[in-house]
């Protein structure tokens, strides 16, 4: 066996730590699982979910959400790459654990909709929508912008001011570079098939907007929910996600 293999993490068992699991009622109709964005964790989703579980029109729902590879209580080991091998194979296993017969929403914030548009994208019978929240929506073209290299200089900036320990985190860079920055996303995003919703805020220059509101308006799977907040999973993000998901339920009735 090959030092390289031996360096390798045998991932086929290895899954996500859940950190909530709620359905009001016990009866999902729907499952909504929320992945988080780099540098961050399930809390991400905290106040959502507080305001979500609470509201009698989504008892049947049932909120779950995960803490990503090398973040919260999820795995973390130096011989991950932190990419999208890594992270959709985790996120595979713990959907699978789930065992739900309801139909399957997607949502993710900032980084999150790159990993649950890559999920759909793999995993095309698996999931019925995405709602994607504050995503980064980066064509080739704005890779390779020396201005775009400045925002993400700018957000690393924002990142150790937040926490500093997140730039040292061996995830970080690795997140970065091959999630964040990588080249397909574009493209994975305008070949998804089922209803794609954005909700963000046009002032959240970090993300690209003008790119989510022309592929919003050239696709016609995908809509957009432009608001007055900021990048976080704040109110005006999920007030919004509650009445998309009492839409959905009235149209499975």
């Amino acid at each position: 066996m090959s030092s390289e293999n031996k360096d390798k993490i045998d991932l086929s068992g290895v899954s996500l730590y859940k950190a909530a699991d709620i359905c009001a009622s016990g009866n999902a109709r729907l499952t909504v699982v929320m992945i988080h964005g780099i540098a961050s964790n399930a809390e991400t989703f905290k106040d959502a979910l507080e305001y979500l579980a609470k509201k009698e029109e989504l008892s049947d729902v049932r909120f779950v959400t995960f803490d990503l590879l090398g973040s919260g209580k999820s795995l973390t080991d130096d011989r991950l790459d932190y990419g999208y091998g890594d992270q959709i194979r985790a996120l595979h296993n713990a959907i699978s654990e789930l065992k739900c017969d309801a139909p399957l929403i997607l949502v993710g914030h900032s980084m999150g909709s790159f990993i649950v548009t890559r999920y759909a994208s793999e995993y095309v019978n698996d999931v019925s929508e995405l709602i994607l929240i504050s995503s980064p929506v980066y064509t080739v073209e704005n890779l390779h912008d020396p201005i775009f290299a400045e925002q993400m200089a700018a957000f690393k900036k924002i990142v150790a001011a937040k926490d500093a320990r997140y730039i040292s985190d061996m995830a970080f860079d690795k997140e970065v570079e091959k999630i964040i920055l990588n080249e397909e996303n574009y493209g994975r995003l305008l070949g998804i098939k089922i209803p794609v919703t954005f909700i963000y805020s046009p002032e959240d220059m970090i993300i690209a907007p003008f790119n989510i509101h022309k592929m919003a308006k050239s696709r016609d799977n995908m809509r957009e929910i432009q608001t007055m907040g900021t990048h976080k999973v704040a109110r005006d993000k999920y007030v919004p996600l509650g009445q998309l998901l009492e839409d959905n339920l009235h149209e499975t009735i």
